[in-house]
């Protein structure tokens, strides 16, 4: 039975960083239909949620106040009308609503199309950080038609940013993909990029880091590019015939100005919006309880703490996921 009121940590207003978060006590919420009422044990911060307060889809999202945290693993309190796959104890791991969200708090009320149960063998901690980070990586790498058991086609990808929660994910997904990977991150993460298996990592401030060019001579059919801003001329001499460009931060006026700078019709650079699936996350999950893939934690927080969470992902040198820890 789930206490009447409960500890979160919401935002009133647009912008503020970390210091914005003010620890407030709430009514519990009430699940409703094809909805499951959680008590979290772990949730991960993204970009994203960060983003969302400074301002990203402003003026209709959020709705203020605003409780953060979209990603969370938890054990079910309650369930809404019509919800049959769940019942109270079960452990689960769900992606909660971004125009809603609710994760940073003691409760929260999870969609139960976005919900998978959790073994035993995985961890609230290992998957916390499942939803939005490990998601993105697996949609991206899909659209060229990667198969996680090995047995697609053996293709060439570029991962930038690949010590970041996506991009730590996405070499290890790659590998199971039998894709050749190469990966840009800065020194200090080369060897952590190595030891997930890519095939060749390039420090992102040397000049030929910078240039993203494969040192074996690849041309890649994928990239997944994590950063901001995209200008198509440094990508088009690296691409394969039928290259893809991920693009997980698109911009509008940017990514207006790389497709007047395409001439390349086979060539192309496609804006990510990531939607999950259950059967996403439930291969996700099951590869984490089979070893096959394992979220690497840049560092993990209790509850009190957890402004400190937001600010160490707003600085943008995380290697990994940051958890917050109810």
């Amino acid at each position: 039975m789930a206490a009447k009121t409960m500890q979160a940590f919401c935002y009133e207003g647009y912008g503020g960083g970390a210091a914005a978060l003010k620890k407030v006590e709430i009514p519990v919420p009430v699940p409703k239909e094809g909805e499951i009422l959680v008590k979290v044990e772990a949730a991960s911060v993204n970009p994203c949620d960060w983003k969302i307060q400074s301002g990203l889809m402003k003026p209709s999202i959020p709705k203020f106040p605003c409780v953060p945290l979209t990603d969370i693993v938890g054990v079910v309190v309650n369930v809404g009308l019509g919800v049959d796959d769940f019942k109270p104890g079960d452990r689960i791991v769900s992606l909660l609503h971004y125009w809603i969200a609710g994760g940073l708090a003691e409760y929260a009320v999870a969609p139960a199309n976005q919900a998978v149960k959790l073994p035993r063998e995985v961890s609230p901690v290992q998957a916390s950080g499942l939803p939005v980070a490990a998601t993105t990586a697996l949609k991206a790498l899909q659209l060229v038609g990667t198969k996680f058991d090995g047995t697609g086609k053996h293709l060439n990808v570029l991962i930038t940013v690949a010590s970041g929660g996506v991009g730590l994910y996405a070499v290890q997904l790659a590998k199971l993909g039998n894709l050749h990977v190469t990966a840009t991150c800065g020194a200090r993460n080369i060897n952590l990029i190595k030891s997930l298996g890519a095939d060749e990592v390039l420090d992102y401030k040397t000049p030929e880091g910078a240039s993203l060019k494969s040192p074996s001579g690849k041309k890649y059919d994928l990239v997944i590019y994590g950063s901001e801003g995209i200008t198509w001329s440094i990508f088009e001499p690296n691409l394969s015939e039928n290259g893809k460009v991920i693009d997980l931060n698109p911009v509008f006026p940017n990514v207006v100005s790389s497709l007047e700078e395409t001439p390349f019709p086979k060539k192309q650079l496609i804006p990510f919006m990531m939607k999950l699936s259950k059967e996403d996350l439930e291969l996700l999950v099951g590869l984490v309880k089979e070893g096959k893939l394992k979220t690497i934690i840049d560092s993990k927080h209790p509850f009190d703490k957890a402004l400190n969470a937001w600010a160490i992902s707003m600085e943008g040198h995380a290697t990994g996921k940051i958890i917050i820890e109810m």
